[in-house]
């Protein structure tokens, strides 16, 4: 049998023998027309009537960077909204940190509902409302702190420090300022802020200042690899987004029996367009893997390693175990992707099949190779040539969990 692998805008092909397993998500099929209307009529914790005699309302959405369809969540949540006689409505994309998006972005998001009132969030105008009990600031735009009403809206998908995205997320790090993300942020070095973990500290701190900020109710989706809504989900944010979020589990997390040799695929162009974005697939097998063994990353990453502070604090390492040291003692956002690289390599042989010349890659301790043919030859000269495989066609959305 051969296996498709895609890369960039093409596919790698590899013959699945004797002794490769390949683990799949199991994905639920698109729902049927009006879940999201059903969401909101059968919410989970708390209900839009309960907000009836509200004069405004902020209504917080995702920015570019992220594949929420906020085009079809908007109609009917306004539409609701209005019937209870909430006219002051207005859209907010959250930012976090992120650039500000050019007006074509925006509207490619918004569609037939650009004409809502609609900004950008600017960290430069937030407003202290308190501090979490890990001592992050809670520091919101000050339209959305101001607003009667504050719904966030989502997707929901494995993130591998927040554990899952959606929910609380919307507000930290989406309409908070520089400081309360870097704060929240550094949160990610405690060993159990990682992917598939609601108890990750990272998200309940973003719960914690969610609570503060006044998030009155979420509307949140989960999405099959076809970007089809198999599920929405509305009402409290911390109830409804588990709702959710067992759903992302039932289709993508995959319990496994650790192999000598792992293969993950990023998923092609957009997902591998670089190292940044394609390390996702990596961190999701990294359990499939046992001790001592190698992990393939197939990825592309025709832009390289994507973001400037990752590339600098991997050129400014002296070995892999500085650069993790470095990491405990220092944070930066983008630095710490090359510190979770340096950290893995310590755990496992790291091999990533690539367009990325050989000392890019080196750089970031892994091997590099130009061929999957290439990386199962370094592979097997460490493992022993009938060593176990498992293959991750889709790394970049399943999630393997040791049996």
């Amino acid at each position: 049998m051969k296996i498709k692998l895609w890369y960039g805008q093409g596919v790698l092909e590899l013959d699945a023998g004797d002794g490769v397993e390949v683990v799949l998500p199991k994905e639920l099929p698109a729902a049927g027309a009006g879940e999201i209307e059903r969401s909101l009529r059968q919410p989970a914790g708390k209900r839009l009537d309960e907000f009836q005699g509200c004069k405004s309302a902020s209504i917080l959405v995702s920015d570019i960077t992220r594949p929420s369809p906020t085009h079809l969540m908007l109609p009917p949540l306004t539409k609701r909204l209005k019937e209870l006689g909430i006219r002051d409505l207005r859209v907010v994309f959250g930012l976090g940190t992120h650039r500000r998006m050019t007006d074509a972005e925006e509207m490619l998001l918004l569609k037939d509902c650009a004409g809502l009132p609609h900004q950008q969030h600017n960290p430069q105008a937030c407003v202290p409302l308190g501090e979490t009990r890990r001592g992050t600031p809670v520091e919101i735009l000050d339209m959305v702190a101001s607003s009667d009403l504050i719904i966030a809206t989502g997707n929901i998908e494995y993130h591998y420090y927040a554990g899952y995205s959606g929910g609380a997320k919307a507000v930290l790090p989406g309409v908070s300022s520089e400081a309360s993300v870097i704060k929240n942020h550094e949160l990610m070095r405690d060993p159990a802020s990682v992917t598939g973990r609601l108890d990750s500290p990272v998200r309940l701190d973003m719960e914690d200042a969610a609570e503060i900020a006044g998030l009155d109710f979420i509307l949140n989706v989960v999405l099959n690899g076809k970007k089809e809504i198999v599920q929405s989900v509305a009402g409290d944010f911390r109830e409804a987004h588990r709702a959710g979020a067992a759903t992302v589990d039932v289709m993508y997390r995959r319990a496994v029996q650790p192999a000598e040799i792992v293969i993950t695929c990023a998923g092609g162009r957009p997902k591998d367009l670089n190292l940044f974005q394609a390390q996702k697939a990596l961190d999701n097998a990294k359990n499939a893997a046992l001790p001592g063994g190698t992990i393939i990353l197939v990825a592309e990453c025709c832009e390289g390693l994507g973001n400037h502070v990752f590339e600098r604090w991997a050129r400014d390492a002296c070995s892999a175990e500085d650069c993790w040291e470095r990491f405990g003692r220092e944070y930066e956002f983008g630095g710490h992707k090359a510190a979770f690289l340096a950290q893995e390599s310590f755990h496992h042989q790291l091999i990533l099949v690539s367009s990325m010349p050989d000392e890019l890659v080196r750089m970031c301790f892994m091997q590099p190779a130009k061929t999957l043919g290439e990386a199962l030859s370094l592979a097997k000269e460490s493992q022993g040539k009938d060593a176990r495989t498992i293959v991750m066609p889709h790394g970049n959305l399943t999630l393997a969990v040791s049996k």
